[in-house]
């Protein structure tokens, strides 16, 4: 059986490594403890085909360090108790666990006393946040590494390598005319690009003359891959076609799409926390103070799937994903706080205002820590139009209300309170 592509091109150096400059570039952090033999545990996160396996084999092969692997699908607490008393006896070992984020709670846990005691390095990968799949004693002896989607010149660059380097390719006469198609559809992972050039160059092969030169189109490339698709496959390379479709089917208002993206999650075995997750953020993202109560029923949805399970919050899920879609909509907090966050970089760490700052000793109130702060609730309406920004940016507008009717009654009661100040 012949090795996919992009098993047969997987590099084995950081130099030969596609993208992440940020982690493996000259003098980057990755790469200094690389070269310098000690690396932390890590949990490498990011999107599918992006490095992240690719990343462990390197360390490994660097480091001629005893290397194991387990995927979270299959393995059990049995098999990494297994790897933990080998690397017992070789005193040391890297134990690479790819899609981490699916152990249960009791299989992380067996890795706390190998991982502190430093019997394992441990390198976990994962697509989702760590923050909410791995376990906080866990995650706190690991460092987390965030990797990034490749970029189109990333990807233009592995098509161009895969055609001058594997040794089956490079014996075709093809001729890439056009790459739009072929980066579209693998949306940034490296894996997914690699096998569906390989898909394109096989059926061009096979339909073409040895040494006639074959020419690689958009067209070409949508005609194959659409004959191609699968069924939702929640390891596969669909999972995160079908999760946009689904949240971008709700931020349209069109509860149909909506239904229709969700049962194809449901039928294809689809995580229910990973569903009424992403229903939550979307409830804040997308719809916020257009419709407060969105929030209160996405988190209720979530709550309650995670008591009941499948078959039954299937019922759940419809519920809140129809109400969701069937919901004014609203990005306004949304760019509020990315616009905060901004000015946050670029003023730094701005001193608080003396009269809004905590005075809980003497010291600090003979500091004047706290004085002339006027208690809203000591004045007419609970208001007081006094200052809580610091200096350099005091006039500042972060939130801009929407334009929907839940909104616009912020909008005029902000207005009326902050009409000398704010520009509502």
């Amino acid at each position: 059986m012949q090795v996919p592509l992009a098993e047969r091109l997987r590099p084995n150096t950081l130099d030969e490594l596609v993208g992440q400059e940020h982690l493996t570039g000259k003098g980057s952090i990755l790469r200094k403890a690389i070269e310098q033999g000690k690396i932390p545990s890590m949990i490498l996160w990011g999107p599918p085909g992006v490095g992240k396996t690719t990343i462990a084999n390197i360390i490994a092969h660097a480091l001629k360090i005893p290397f194991y692997q387990l995927s979270a699908i299959s393995a059990g607490v049995k098999d990494v108790r297994e790897v933990i008393d080998h690397a017992k006896k070789l005193h040391h070992a890297i134990l690479f666990i790819d899609e981490i984020h699916r152990f249960s709670k009791s299989q992380q846990d067996a890795l706390l006393g190998a991982v502190e005691k430093g019997i394992i390095t441990l390198i976990g990968a994962t697509t989702e946040n760590p923050s909410f799949e791995v376990i906080s004693a866990l995650l706190s002896r690991c460092q987390v590494y965030v990797l990034k989607p490749l970029d189109e010149e990333d990807l233009k660059a592995l098509i161009q390598h895969a055609l001058e380097k594997d040794e089956t390719l490079s014996q075709l006469n093809i001729k890439v005319a056009e790459t739009t198609a072929l980066i579209n559809i693998s949306g940034g992972d490296a894996r997914k690009l690699l096998n569906l050039l390989e898909l394109v160059c096989d059926s061009l092969e096979e339909g073409g003359e040895a040494r006639k030169e074959l020419v690689i189109t958009d067209k070409l490339v949508m005609d194959i891959a659409q004959k191609r698709i699968a069924i939702y496959d929640k390891q596969g390379e669909q999972h995160y076609d079908i999760i946009s479709a689904f949240i971008k089917s709700i931020r349209g208002s069109d509860p149909n799409a909506g239904l229709y993206w969700l049962a194809r999650m449901i039928e294809g075995g689809e995580d229910v926390k990973f569903i009424a997750r992403r229903l939550l953020i979307l409830a804040s993202e997308d719809i916020g103070n257009a419709n407060p109560t969105a929030l209160v029923m996405a988190n209720t949805c979530f709550d309650a799937v995670n008591k009941i399970g499948y078959p039954e919050s299937a019922l759940i899920l419809s519920q809140c994903v129809t109400y969701l879609a069937s919901s004014p909509k609203s990005n306004s907090s949304t760019i509020g706080i990315g616009a905060a966050q901004e000015a946050v970089r670029r003023y730094g760490d701005l001193p608080v205002p003396l009269h809004i700052r905590n005075a809980p000793t003497r010291l600090m109130k003979d500091l004047d820590y706290g004085k002339g702060y006027q208690y809203s609730h000591n004045y007419e309406n609970n208001f007081s139009q006094q200052e809580y920004l610091p200096a350099e940016i005091s006039g500042s507008v972060f939130y801009e209300p929407g334009q929907n009717a839940r909104e616009e009654e912020l909008r005029k009661f902000l207005k009326l309170l902050w009409k000398d100040k704010y520009k509502y």
